[in-house]
């Protein structure tokens, strides 16, 4: 299993904060935010920042272990 995390408002797009997907062997970051998208294609139009067990992300092509957890977030600014 992985689990997935949302933030800010892309948990408001998704109506959850957390989610589990299935891990398959060869899963790559690209297949899960895809997969993703395809459920919450409004709160995928605001994704620009990845996570992978605590660490950002930018290669999408990276392969996720079983067990990982997945953040996704959308870029926000405080005042």
């Amino acid at each position: 299993m992985i689990d997935v995390l949302f933030f800010g408002p892309v948990v408001e797009r998704t109506g959850m904060r957390a989610l589990k997907v299935e891990h398959r062997p060869g899963m790559t970051l690209m297949e899960l935010r895809d997969e993703l998208a395809a459920k919450f294609p409004s709160a995928f139009e605001i994704v620009c920042l990845f996570a992978v067990d605590g660490q950002h992300v930018r290669d999408l092509t990276m392969p996720l272990a079983d067990r990982s957890e997945v953040t996704f977030m959308a870029r926000f600014s405080g005042g």
